[in-house]
């Protein structure tokens, strides 16, 4: 009995057209898909873009869309400017975006994404990236990627992760929540360190109760008041809360490195340092003539010291007067009182009371 080839031919179109019809029928369900598909094999959440993948995510047809899609645009062969932080902030990118996921595991209405400029240069070009760092947000609106998306300012990720989620929760109404911040030490290293502290510390206390710790020591107290003493007039702290470079590079000539900024509105690490190291040489030159040279017998040494140390402490205030000077503007100088000024200031005195006596002001 022969076996009719029909039904078999009308199976086989039905499996065809059928993949088809369905991916067609639900693009954005199929763009979902794949997007939760690429962040769960992700570590960080943070899904790669390629040219192609993002031209079939964002296709104009498909939208409105389901989803927000965040971009981060990075150049790996940037990361060693250092004023550019671009590492620094994609490392934050992938914290807000692990944060996000943890916080909102079941909530696909945005997307976390990088792309690289090597890898995909075209879509730099699409949406119109000329400089870095540059993080973008497409909403579920935008038909044309470089009009439609909406830029985040340097001020958005100023602080870091906390600011950029903020902006995300202005533009698309989503809550991040908080941001989960990695510990400094891990549970293993926890436990290793306690460890080593309760088998250490029978033999710290014994050093404690004869005296042989390095608390002890004063060279260790003089040299923690002077580290403290940089620390406070060097603008350390202004360093590590702005991240700021110890130099950047000059616009005009690459090659040349720029240790001093002009302007008061940002400070680098190398001017900061010059700045405390000369306040330094005043502070330790003073604590040297007050504390050891007023012991000193010789009264021929005692002198000359003290003409060495006032000429190198006049040196270092003037060099901090013209840095000052030459970054804000601000001009200081000497005030010295004359006898025009004194006169002055008791004729002024004296209208004002009438009834005191020029000997009473005497």
């Amino acid at each position: 009995m022969a076996i009719s080839s029909t039904p078999t031919l009308l199976h086989l179109l039905f499996l065809l057209i059928l993949p088809s019809a369905i991916l067609s029928s639900d693009p954005d369900s199929s763009a979902v898909s794949e997007l939760l598909h690429l962040q769960s094999q992700s570590k960080s959440g943070l899904i790669h873009l390629s040219d192609h993948l993002l031209r079939r995510v964002l296709h104009p047809s498909s939208a409105p869309r389901p989803f927000s899609l965040l971009i981060f645009f990075d150049a790996p062969q940037l990361h060693d400017k250092t004023e550019l932080r671009l590492k620094h902030l994609k490392s934050e990118f992938s914290l807000l975006a692990t944060s996000f996921i943890q916080n909102n595991p079941s909530n696909p209405n945005i997307f976390f994404a990088d792309i690289e400029f090597k890898e995909s240069q075209s879509s730099f070009g699409l949406f119109g990236v000329q400089a870095l760092p540059h993080i973008r947000l497409v909403g579920p609106e935008a038909k044309d990627p470089k009009s439609d998306s909406i830029q985040m300012d340097s001020n958005d990720f100023s602080n870091l992760a906390e600011s950029m989620a903020q902006f995300v929760e202005s533009k698309t109404g989503l809550t991040v929540g908080p941001i989960h911040r990695p510990p400094m030490l891990s549970k293993t290293q926890i436990g290793l360190l306690v460890l080593a502290f309760l088998i250490s510390l029978p033999f710290l206390v014994k050093r404690v109760l004869s005296g042989e710790t390095l608390l002890h020591d004063w060279r260790i107290w003089l040299s923690g008041a002077v580290s403290v003493y940089f620390f406070s007039v060097s603008g350390a702290m202004h360093n590590i809360i702005r991240k700021m470079p110890m130099f950047l590079a000059d616009r005009e000539d690459p090659s040349k490195l720029v240790f001093f900024y002009q302007g008061s509105g940002m400070q680098l690490g190398a001017e900061g340092f010059a700045v405390g190291f000369l306040y330094s040489i005043v502070g330790i030159m003073l604590a040297f003539v007050t504390h050891v040279l007023v012991r000193v017998r010789n009264v021929t040494v005692q002198r000359f010291v003290m003409v060495v140390v006032l000429l190198v402490s006049f040196w270092a205030v003037k060099k901090v007067v013209f840095l000052d000077n030459w970054k804000t503007g601000y001009g200081i100088h000497a005030y010295w009182p004359s006898r025009i000024y004194w006169e002055y200031d008791l004729y002024a005195f004296e209208d004002k009371d009438p009834s005191t006596s020029e000997t009473n002001l005497r």
